[in-house]
């Protein structure tokens, strides 16, 4: 079976120093290539992220301080990065939430603005989860019909998303999903936009989930004292939760977000807004 791609598709996995996007650094990253013409190319590297990698997290993914102290930083690998994954949507495992919003914020700390407006996101555990709930070691028994061996290894990882991708194609194309507020999708098929619409979370404005649309499609917070209501009108009220926002912990992508609700302020003449 070949995908059915319009433009490439680059299924990627991240091993980190840990899970929080601001804090944590990349220290391999794995590329899957596949062109329209079913051909693909890989690209696998070691980073070292410029910091220590914790005990703990070692002993999943098996990447030491040793392994990475010689190799090139993110910011040396950018420039490279950036042109294997030109004019490609992304595909991965658990992406959308984790791996897209840190290779996002590894590339802003280099100054290269890594838009993903313009690309598909295709979350393969997002499909899984949907319609088999289970892990990527079982995604793989369960669909492949095999045991992944070194799991946690970027580049088995990817291999694997990938071809569990094709099996959930073979499997579900062609079939309805009920979501659960009961509305029947559109079938899974072949095709990039139709996996994208399926897989990606249309609620989220953030990739990691801060900051959400309400059903008019506005920006409303999906944390804290906020949630639920709209970014714009808590910036009128409180403008210093905007600053606060700004120097704490978000990841930088988040910031972008309100930044943005930030300029719409500015750009309808907003004078609440202009005074932040």
């Amino acid at each position: 079976m070949q995908l059915n791609l319009t433009r490439p598709l680059a299924f990627f996995d991240l091993e980190t120093t840990g899970t929080n996007v601001v804090r944590d650094r990349i220290v391999e990253i794995s590329i899957y290539k596949v062109m329209p013409d079913g051909t693909t190319e890989s690209l696998t590297e070691l980073v070292n992220p410029g910091m220590p990698i914790p005990r703990e997290v070692s002993e999943i993914h098996g990447i030491t301080d040793a392994d990475v102290k010689d190799k090139p930083t993110f910011a040396t690998l950018a420039p490279k990065l950036e042109r294997f994954f030109h004019n490609c949507d992304l595909a991965g495992y658990n992406s959308n939430k984790f791996d897209v919003p840190m290779l996002i914020e590894e590339f802003l700390r280099c100054g290269i603005q890594f838009d993903v407006k313009k690309r598909r996101l295709v979350d393969v555990q997002n499909i899984f989860h949907k319609m088999e709930p289970r892990t990527l070691r079982a995604a793989y028994k369960f669909y492949c019909g095999k045991d992944l061996v070194d799991a946690h290894a970027a580049e088995a990882d990817t291999r694997a998303t990938y071809e569990i991708l094709l099996a959930q194609i073979e499997r579900y194309e062609g079939m309805e999903y009920e979501d659960r507020d009961g509305r029947v999708t559109k079938p899974i098929k072949n095709d990039i936009q139709a996996l994208y619409e399926f897989s990606y979370n249309h609620l989220n404005a953030d990739l990691v989930g801060h900051i959400g649309y309400n059903k008019e499609g506005k920006e409303i917070f999906k944390f804290g004292k906020y949630k639920n209501q709209k970014v714009e009108d808590v910036f009128k009220k409180e403008p210093q939760y905007f600053d606060w926002m700004m120097k704490a912990d978000f990841p930088l992508s988040t910031k972008n977000i309100i930044q943005s609700v930030i300029l719409r302020g500015y750009d309808k003449g907003n004078k609440i807004i202009k005074d932040l």
